[in-house]
């Protein structure tokens, strides 16, 4: 009888090993969310799709990739003390860096450190790598923040993602920025999963005339399907709480900004791709475009 509770327990032990290695093998999904402009949004949509998708139960990390502004920090309150260059120089390691947010949430604040990485001797590039694989154990999706417009970092970062969302606004230089973004993404053959939300709008049916239009025009002239994400409304609730340095989903968790929000992020999951290459590959195909 001990010989069979002894085989019962190594059964068990297996199974629980091929659980453990099925689901350390799940991919990460990479998502960069930019923009043909600047003022139309996408942080604060990046930020509080990121609080939505950790609801729905994913581990859900932010690369603060706006070199420039550190928008990220400034909608949550937070005040990162490091960053990758730091990571880069060996005086910290990636756990030293990451912020905690709310949900879960996890900031990964870029800075210099990703803008450097053609720079980088071996070595430097070495342990920034070996640093930003362990995101593969941390996040199901990983979301991209970028810098407005299409300087070569935000064009890396587009290039390298398997997934982009773009967001506009119904402002004609808005729409116009945005289409020119797609543009650049279909003459270089990127071919991401593009996807396009619509902020600051007066409603559902405003912005599917606008994505419709937008979608008809990409496949016309540029031969490249946009899916339609969703729109998110405008609401003074959302200026409040960005004045408060707080996400709107969870200060204002009935407005009508916050259900939008709840819908993309939903959309979102029901849209992945069928095969994504994770955060090792977003990382190697960066470091690639970046040496160029």
């Amino acid at each position: 009888m001990s010989d069979q509770a002894e085989r019962f327990r190594q059964l068990a032990l297996a199974a629980d090993s091929r659980r453990i290695i099925i689901k350390q093998k799940r991919i990460p999904r990479v998502i960069t969310v930019t923009s043909g402009k600047g003022g139309v949004g996408k942080t604060n949509l990046v930020v509080n799709l990121a609080i939505a998708l950790s609801r729905l139960g994913k581990r859900v990390a932010i690369m603060d990739a706006d070199l420039g502004l550190a928008n990220v920090d400034i909608i949550l309150g937070l005040l990162p003390l490091h960053n990758l260059y730091d990571v880069v120089q060996g005086t910290k390691s990636l756990e030293d860096i990451i912020i905690s947010g709310p949900d879960g949430l996890k900031i990964v604040p870029g800075g210099s450190g990703l803008t450097e990485m053609a720079n980088l001797s071996s070595q430097q590039r070495e342990r920034l790598m070996d640093s930003l694989i362990g995101l593969e154990n941390m996040a199901d999706i990983l979301l991209i923040d970028t810098g407005a417009g299409l300087s070569r970092a935000v064009f890396s970062f587009v290039s390298a993602a398997d997934e982009l969302i773009v967001i506009t606004t119904p402002e004609p230089t808005a729409i116009t920025d945005a289409y020119g973004l797609i543009k650049v993404v279909a003459k270089h053959k990127l071919h991401p999963q593009v996807k396009l939300v619509v902020n600051q709008v007066s409603g559902h049916r405003e912005a599917v005339n606008i994505a419709e239009r937008f979608a008809e025009v990409s496949r016309k002239f540029l031969q490249l399907d946009v899916r339609f994400l969703g729109e998110i409304c405008s609401d003074q609730q959302v200026v409040h709480a960005v004045k408060q340095q707080q996400p709107f989903l969870t200060l204002f968790p009935r407005t009508r900004a916050t259900q939008d929000v709840h819908n993309i992020a939903g959309k979102l999951l029901e849209i992945a791709p069928e095969k994504p290459r994770g955060i090792s590959g977003f990382l190697s195909r960066l470091t690639k475009l970046l040496e160029n």
